[in-house]
């Protein structure tokens, strides 16, 4: 879906209309797209600078922005019927309010249960739709604040990542922050599990996403692999199952919520840096929004039909399914299960990766071992020996 003149860096659902999506880009051009049809139903112009946050109230009706124009703008979502009308060019929409702050905003998020909305930059601010002014601020470390996500389950607790690598729990029922980690490095995004609501998941910059427990940040539960480049946005499905990733690296993954590496991998040869992914509220497809300014709109299962399913079908569909589920063990079933086409880069990235791996633990078995030693080495591990047993 193509409309977007710049890059395409953030995206927010309505949780009442399921066809829908906003986009913004860093032209300051907002975007309601109908996914039916896939069409622009209406642009909210307005911003100066690059729109860095989009989040829609819990009952559908108010679109949230924030952007480097240091300004939240409130706008009414437009009618479900509009994206039924023929002549949608002329379909732009006003800001019912403009609250200016006095630093750029990186994000925001709106309360899952509430008129609260929370904005991160220079601090995170609590803001409500009535009130040009924070009604309250949390400020700690001096760095700036990149994302703020609500808790689905509890709508007084918040997360934020800020660029001193810190993730960062706050309760509005506190003065104070609740608690605080310090990771190994940025951390982009965070995304809260919808039906295990103290547990969220980071996407960082070392190419990895982090599993944990709100009640206990000193040890992931799980770590997520397989980008090769830092991972810039993270969604969960509703289900609560699985998340979905986009990265530098120019893929989209789906990961299952307890699995260290991908189930399935997005990618084209034009799709560049992904910086915004979201899944649909069915849980049926993934959206995907990325540098080339183009939104993409992604099956969540890659082999599932599209359309009216017979009995019959539906019946063989399931026995397939449970074949595999029954020898997936098997590892052959398990090699052709997990095979997925890779991009070259991916691929040469994976090599040279493994390739550093066997030289630094040749170096630790072996310190003394002359360089051309080293490389007969890497040649035998090449060819499928394994130089460790």
């Amino acid at each position: 879906m193509d409309g977007h003149r710049d890059s395409i860096k953030c995206m927010a659902k309505n949780p009442n209309y399921l066809k829908s999506i906003f986009s913004g880009s860093d032209d300051g051009d907002i975007r309601l797209w109908d996914l039916a049809s896939r069409r622009t139903v209406c642009q909210f112009p307005g911003h100066q600078g690059a729109v860095q946050g989009l989040t829609v109230s819990t009952d559908g009706s108010v679109l949230v922005s924030c952007g480097s124009d240091c300004t939240v703008r409130l706008w009414n979502v437009p009618d479900a019927n509009l994206a039924d009308s023929d002549n949608l060019s002329d379909n732009s929409a006003k800001p019912v309010a403009v609250y200016v702050w006095k630093n750029a905003f990186r994000a925001v998020d709106h309360q899952w249960d509430g008129d609260l909305f929370a904005t991160a930059g220079a601090q995170v601010d609590i803001w409500n739709h009535n009130r040009s002014q924070p009604v309250n601020t949390f400020d700690w470390g001096a760095d700036t604040t990149i994302s703020v996500r609500f808790n689905p389950g509890e709508p007084n607790i918040l997360a934020t990542s800020a660029n001193d690598r810190s993730i960062t729990l706050y309760d509005l029922r506190m003065s104070s922050p609740a608690r605080k980690v310090i990771m190994r490095t940025k951390t982009n995004s965070i995304a809260w599990n919808p039906m295990e609501p103290m547990n969220f998941t980071s996407a960082n910059e070392d190419c990895n996403c982090y599993s944990y427990d709100a009640r206990k940040l000193e040890e992931a539960k799980c770590v997520h692999k397989d980008h090769v480049s830092a991972v810039m946005d993270i969604d969960f499905s509703p289900t609560g199952r699985e998340f979905v990733t986009g990265s530098y690296d120019r893929t989209v993954r789906i990961f299952q919520y307890n699995g260290g590496h991908s189930r399935e991998i997005y990618h084209t040869k034009r799709m560049q840096r992904v910086f915004c992914v979201k899944c649909s509220c069915d849980a049926s497809y993934v959206i995907s929004g990325s540098d080339d300014t183009n939104l993409r709109l992604w099956k969540a299962k890659a082999s599932e039909q599209l359309g009216v399913v017979l009995p019959r079908e539906r019946k063989k569909h399931e026995y397939l399914e449970a074949v595999k589920n029954r020898y997936k063990h098997l590892p052959e079933v398990k090699r052709i299960v997990r095979h997925r086409h890779l991009p070259r880069p991916i691929i040469v990235n994976n090599y040279e990766s493994r390739q550093t791996k066997i030289h630094l633990r040749t170096l630790a078995l072996y310190p003394g071992m002359a360089r051309l030693d080293i490389r007969i080495l890497h040649r035998r591990s090449s060819n499928g020996t394994d130089i460790f047993g």
